[in-house]
């Protein structure tokens, strides 16, 4: 039944990978904003851009995506997230850097570039390391914030002519990285080719995105929002890259984002790195799961549907019984929780953000106010959304004092759970 409707879909474009033709619905969450467009105060009253969040998935290669509905230039030029902003990712970074460090014995004769490198939240621990680095960034209000700290950075997308011009150079990577930037491209395969283009013949990738088996198993569909127009399952992007002549040859399960994949790569004519069990492991895991089967992919609008009442009926009780709702954090994941649920002044008096890029502006679509975190301490909500739920533990610590007044913290995913 549910494979005969999505068989009825409309034409909706052309897989970002293989070209197929999509007829598949993954999940409709309606229309939505970009999740980044937060507005100033001086735009109230103008007209704001919605755009289908719909996502398919491709009945070739498995492939959920977002169609490009706004282009990476519109999303990215001029950007409001600030790496630096969570203590836990950055904590994350420095983990890697030491990791990867000692196991590719990197040194002040290597060269690490990462793409996406946003404020140098993770190439600083290089720099302190004396390894000559390299970040590519297209956002040029983040990358300034990268080169004042002493990171050399391009400020260009990446893709298969950003890669020849930096080879043009003399630049070519023994580590190229990039943390939750797969997923952002809509041009996947020229960025993949252009991965191999500025690797070393012995250099290796390293990519972390979240990974859908977690994703759907935990009910994050609020990690769908129009910058990520990918969405990947191990065995799709093991395809993605041996297409393009990369091996996979190690992976790590993260508990990162909900839970993200980081693959190890390689050069398929350089076999110095063995795959690993993980990878045979792991892929054997998915296929056992059905993500080479469509069904699989079917059930899971309904789950989605089935947390937004669950959602909705705690914050009608709440009100009804006067309690004071406020959110923490203004992440692109929680516009797409509050738009898909019609959730704006009337359930979230506001939210507060650490980043002073976002204080002072309002959420898009539903225009809920931004403040500093101090505005907690002001008004004393009995309940806090915590948007950013990936981050919850290290909320909780920063405002263990909404206890002093009863308050509580509430998370949405991957169902309502409240925190006293």
């Amino acid at each position: 039944m549910q494979e005969h409707q999505n068989n009825k879909n409309l034409h909706q474009g052309n897989c970002l990978f293989c070209g197929t033709e999509l007829r598949h619905t993954f999940v409709d969450l309606g229309m939505s904003p970009p999740c980044e467009s937060y507005r100033k105060p001086e735009q109230h009253n103008e007209m704001e851009a919605f755009y289908p969040l719909h996502a398919y998935v491709c009945e070739e290669c498995f492939l959920v995506q977002l169609q490009e509905y706004i282009t990476p230039e519109n999303i990215f030029s001029d950007y409001a997230y600030f790496s630096s902003y969570s203590d836990s990712w950055l904590q994350h970074a420095k983990n890697y850097v030491n990791l990867v460090t000692e196991r590719f014995q990197l040194n002040d004769q290597s060269q690490v570039v990462e793409i996406a490198s946003n404020d140098g939240y993770l190439l600083q621990y290089f720099v302190a390391k004396g390894i000559p680095t390299l970040g590519i960034e297209p956002a040029a209000n983040i990358a300034k914030v990268a080169v004042e700290k002493g990171i050399p950075t391009v400020v260009k997308f990446f893709g298969v002519e950003t890669a020849r011009e930096q080879v043009e150079k003399g630049i070519s990577a023994d580590l190229l990285l990039g943390n939750n930037v797969l997923a952002h491209t809509p041009y996947l395969n020229d960025f993949v080719k252009g991965m191999k283009i500025i690797l070393k013949p012995q250099g290796v990738i390293t990519m972390e995105f979240p990974h859908l088996m977690r994703l759907m198993a935990e009910n994050q569909f609020d990690t769908i929002y129009h910058e990520h127009f990918s969405y990947f399952s191990f065995i799709t992007v093991e395809k993605v890259f041996a297409t393009h002549g990369l091996t996979i040859f190690d992976v790590e399960e993260l508990p990162t984002h909900g839970g993200s994949l980081r693959i190890y790569a390689r050069h398929t004519e350089n076999i110095s790195q063995a795959v690993s069990e993980k990878v045979l492991e792991l892929r054997a895991r998915e296929e056992a799961a059905g993500f080479t089967n469509l069904e699989t992919y079917f059930s899971f609008g309904e789950k989605v549907k089935e947390t937004k009442r669950k959602l909705l009926d705690f914050l009608i009780k709440a009100k009804r019984e006067g309690k004071s709702i406020v959110g923490y954090g203004a992440p692109g994941k929680g516009n797409t929780l509050l738009n898909y649920c019609g959730i704006r002044t009337d359930f979230l008096d506001y939210t507060v953000d650490r980043s002073p890029y976002k204080q002072g502006l309002f959420l898009p679509g539903t225009h809920i106010p931004i403040f500093h975190p101090d505005k907690i301490q002001e008004t004393k909500p009995d309940y806090v959304l915590i948007l950013p739920w990936n981050l919850q533990e290290e909320i909780m610590k920063q405002m263990t004092y909404i206890r002093d007044w009863g308050g509580q913290f509430v998370v949405p995913i991957p169902e309502v759970k409240v925190y006293p």
